[in-house]
């Protein structure tokens, strides 16, 4: 019972929900695949014990029929011959002989019908594997394909992340011609207002020597010189 209870349980158990659960599909379904190959091995070994046993309860069912057959002959015999004693011993032996024959056909049907269904199970299981096995290999094919397109899309991630780096260099560059001309603006004004300082300088000193001779001419003409 216990075998045929693991089996149940491994024919039941949600194969989709397991993939789903796993970090690596490919090797989950691997290692489901060696698991159910265990379990395989397990129910050939009990089929072939419970085969051996309908075996053995249908050799013991047909003996004892058998057994049965030849005593009726006996008694036949005997009671062709005149030896009602002798008919009545097989016939009683026949009687307990059937007895046990009744319990060994109960015993062989049963053997057979747990030989069944235990046929039954391998070759289901036996299928189920197989089946699996391509379902394997489309899964493993899924995976190569799903890894190619990650791939893909880390490269288009990367492309766009370059775009993105090329239009910020793009800026910078346009940002630093601005603060050049900027600079050479600067550089424009500071150089014009220099030149009218000295201008004003000049100025400052051609001012005060064109009054002291105005005066000087004024205080000459007051005293008449």
């Amino acid at each position: 019972m216990g075998i045929l209870a693991r089996f149940k349980n491994i024919m039941a158990s949600n194969i989709n929900a397991l993939l789903d659960k796993a970090e690596d599909p490919e090797k989950m379904v691997d290692q489901i695949l060696r698991d159910l190959q265990d379990n395989l091995g397990e129910v050939k070994a009990e089929t072939a014990g419970i085969m051996a046993e309908e075996t053995r309860a249908k050799r013991e069912y047909d003996e004892a029929s058998a057994e049965v057959a030849k005593l009726q002959s006996y008694a036949e015999k005997a009671l062709i011959s005149g030896n009602e004693d002798d008919a009545r011993t097989f016939l009683q032996k026949k009687q307990s002989k059937a007895e046990e024959v009744a319990a060994l056909k109960q015993a062989y049907d049963l053997a057979a019908a747990n030989s069944v269904k235990m046929k039954q199970m391998h070759q289901h299981l036996t299928q189920q594997i197989q089946e699996m096995q391509g379902r394997r290999d489309a899964i493993k094919a899924k995976m190569a394909v799903a890894k190619t397109q990650q791939k893909i899309n880390e490269i288009g991630n990367s492309v766009k992340n370059a775009s993105g780096s090329i239009s910020e260099f793009d800026r910078m560059e346009a940002k630093a011609e601005r603060m050049l001309d900027q600079a050479n603006a600067m550089a424009e004004l500071n150089a014009a207002e220099k030149e009218e300082s000295v201008e004003d300088l000049m100025a400052k000193y051609d001012t005060p020597s064109q009054n002291v001779e105005d005066e000087l001419a004024a205080l000459k003409a007051k005293l008449g010189k």
